[in-house]
């Protein structure tokens, strides 16, 4: 449950770390300006390094000053509002957050694959091939923003789907890829004390059931 609305509640199922946290804790997000960020990108990283440097002394507590789209985003947003990351951090609302404050009451139920993880992930990524994957990759390829070429597998398949490359010699990498980041995401989600872990079950049934225990345990299910 999340969000209640007068006498409704609603169910999230699914999505990122920050789709999660944008809906049930106070998240700002800052600003941003096509033209401003078309200039950050023409710019040299370091001099972005420098600039962010000299306005916020204490930036790299903040923000990862080896990541070069972090770097942008906290200049882009120091020129267009002035604030720092060390001056954003300081908020209420940014401490809120840190200490998993919530805006609203809500109950969260996780699902740890454990040990199955990695089998689910390939038996995923085959379905997604018969599915059609590597031809949306291939429609898609030229089409795609800064942020999307990153995804996990598009450059890839695009790749494939040019004739460059064979599905044979990108498969292992971007289902280790795939792993790798669904175990930073379990770790992210691991860090939240808010949420409530239940075990892996083959049976969808019994995962179902479990959580639902979890619900009416908190009073906001009832069977």
């Amino acid at each position: 449950r999340s969000l209640s609305t007068a006498s409704k509640k609603a169910i999230i199922c699914g999505g990122s770390g920050l789709h999660f946290r944008s809906l049930v804790d106070p998240l700002e997000f800052p600003p941003t300006d096509p033209a401003v960020r078309a200039q950050l990108e023409a710019d040299d990283p370091a001099r972005l390094v420098a600039e962010l440097s000299a306005a916020d002394p204490d930036a790299e507590q903040h923000v990862d000053l080896a990541n070069p789209r972090r770097v942008m985003r906290a200049v882009e947003v120091y020129r267009l509002t002035g604030a720092t990351p060390s001056s954003r951090s300081r908020t209420s609302s940014a401490a809120a957050v840190r200490d998993y404050r919530s805006r609203a009451d809500f109950v969260a139920v996780g699902i740890d694959p454990g040990d199955a993880l990695e089998d689910r992930v390939a038996v995923r990524f085959h379905e997604m091939i018969d599915l059609g994957w590597v031809e949306e990759a291939g429609r898609v390829a030229n089409h795609l923003g800064p942020t999307a070429k990153l995804a996990i597998g598009y450059r890839e398949l695009g790749e494939v789907a040019a004739g460059n490359r064979s599905l044979g010699e990108v498969a292992a990498a971007i289902i280790h890829a795939t792993v790798s980041l669904a175990k930073r995401q379990r770790t992210f989600f691991r860090r939240d004390p808010r949420i409530q872990w239940i075990a892996w079950h083959d049976d969808p049934a019994v995962r179902a059931a479990a959580a639902v225990a979890v619900f009416e345990e908190a009073g906001v299910w009832t069977s």
